[in-house]
């Protein structure tokens, strides 16, 4: 593990030696500056994991040397160390930026505890900061493939509405096609990134918990209701609130949260002050809801109330031109997460990928990817490899381990055999061996085939 740095700035010569011996028997690395002056020259040339920097110096005093950090390094944790009687200025200093402050005379044990609450909470910022990151880089837009012209529009609308202050979002469309990703590329690329998405499925959870998961409870609100809880709504103050599926909620539940989109306040369940929050809220629902309204199981004002930016997003049949690409996608990511070496599909598995129609859309192309190529060793994904239920319902009949298709006109066998041959050499890279026993053949038997069909 790497060992901490910490910058020790005192003007007196016998704390700067006390504090070094006694942090590097903590196990720090400690390196010290008698002025600002010098502190600010060591910053140049290394960051410390922490300062301990004292408010009264010669020269730059500590406040001036504060800002000064501050400018070079946001995230330097800085601890001010000052005199009784002071307290305004250390208070100032809080203000400008340092975690915290600590008295002359001090006691060192008590010190150890600040420094190490300190160095754990700047750990933490740093992780939550890269997590952050690597969400915006995960689901920006530039992350979601899409050169379809369909997808090109809805991308076009993603990158418009993140940026924007719309409160509600409509995000329609069949399920597998990825609205929740959608959903996630609106946060991140918006000013709600800081803050927190969180996200639940109205269908998943009963009635008669939905309430209390979005809104809350207070302490006795029911029989299990031991101590209070903050809903979801709450949690994702600032930030978004996903209602995947809300097509399939409940009419009592429709009818509160229909309060809350026009107040933008709820009461937590048993609770009796409203809570003021804001909160961007992107529904999503394979359902039609303008059929839900007209059988009356779904509210007409509530839809023109989350309605107010709608997105469809279309079925994969509809985006045959992202199929491929979508493949490509998966074969890379599940080649990193199981360690194999697809390079990609043959020419009849190309066929039957852009040619099915995908009920399940996007999720169940993930899924038929990476059971390939967790089954499968070969460098290429063959039809054979695909399920082939799924294979023998683009229309042809199943014989052994793949599909055929008889055209109504008939077709020379000899053009059947051709075909297989010529399939057997490209998929084993031009090796014969491999050749001949993916097609159960003898050498001499297959090389007889190779010259018939001037192969060789």
């Amino acid at each position: 593990m790497r060992q901490q740095k910490i910058l020790v700035v005192d003007d007196e010569h016998l704390i700067r030696w006390s504090l070094e011996q006694n942090l590097k028997k903590q196990g720090y690395e400690v390196v010290t500056a008698a002025t600002g002056e010098d502190a600010l020259k060591l910053l140049k040339d290394d960051v410390p994991d922490l300062m301990l920097l004292d408010i009264q110096l010669p020269g730059i005093d500590g406040l001036a040397v504060l800002e000064r950090v501050k400018e070079m390094e946001e995230e330097i944790i800085v601890i001010m160390v000052t005199a009784l009687g002071v307290l305004e200025t250390a208070v100032k200093a809080m203000r400008m930026g340092a975690y915290d402050y600590i008295n002359k005379p001090f006691n060192l044990d008590e010190l150890a505890i600040v420094i190490k609450k300190a160095l754990e909470t700047g750990e933490l910022r740093r992780e939550v900061a890269h997590l952050r990151s690597e969400q915006s880089r995960k689901y920006g837009s530039g992350s979601i493939i899409g050169r379809s012209r369909h997808m090109q529009n809805v991308l076009t609308m993603v990158d418009k509405v993140a940026k924007s202050d719309a409160g509600t979002i409509l995000i329609q469309g069949e399920s597998g096609t990825g609205k929740e990703l959608i959903a996630k590329a609106i946060h991140y690329q918006s000013g709600r990134a800081e803050r927190p998405f969180m996200a639940i499925n109205c269908a998943a959870v009963p009635e008669t918990l939905l309430e209390s998961e979005l809104m809350g409870h207070e302490r006795g609100a029911f029989t299990d209701a031991k101590v209070q809880k903050k809903g979801l709504l709450e949690m994702a103050d600032g930030g978004t609130l996903f209602l995947d599926e809300i097509g399939d909620m409940a009419p009592g539940m429709q009818a509160k949260l229909l309060r809350v989109l026009e107040d933008r306040s709820f009461r937590r369940v048993g609770g009796t002050k409203d809570i003021q929050v804001d909160v961007r809220i992107i529904s999503a629902t394979n359902k039609d809801l303008l059929q839900a309204i007209e059988e009356k199981v779904f509210r007409a004002d509530l839809y023109y109330r989350i309605q107010v930016i709608p997105i469809h997003l279309p079925a994969l049949r509809e985006r045959r031109d992202d199929i491929m690409p979508l493949v490509e996608h998966f074969i890379a990511h599940f080649n990193r997460e199981f360690g194999k070496s697809v390079k990609g599909v043959s020419k009849m598995a190309e066929k039957f990928l852009t040619e099915y129609a995908w009920p399940g859309n996007i999720r169940e192309l993930r899924n038929i990817i990476e059971r390939a190529i967790i089954l499968e060793n070969e460098e290429t994904l063959l039809l054979e490899h695909l399920p082939q239920e799924l294979v023998a319902k683009t229309g042809g009949s199943s014989v052994g381990p793949f599909s055929v298709h008889l055209p109504e006109e008939g077709i020379d066998i000899e053009d059947v055999e051709r075909e297989l041959i010529r399939q057997a050499l490209e998929t084993s890279e031009g090796n014969q061996s491999k050749a001949a026993k993916k097609l159960n053949l003898g050498i001499d038997a297959f090389r007889y085939r190779m010259k018939k069909f001037g192969f060789l």
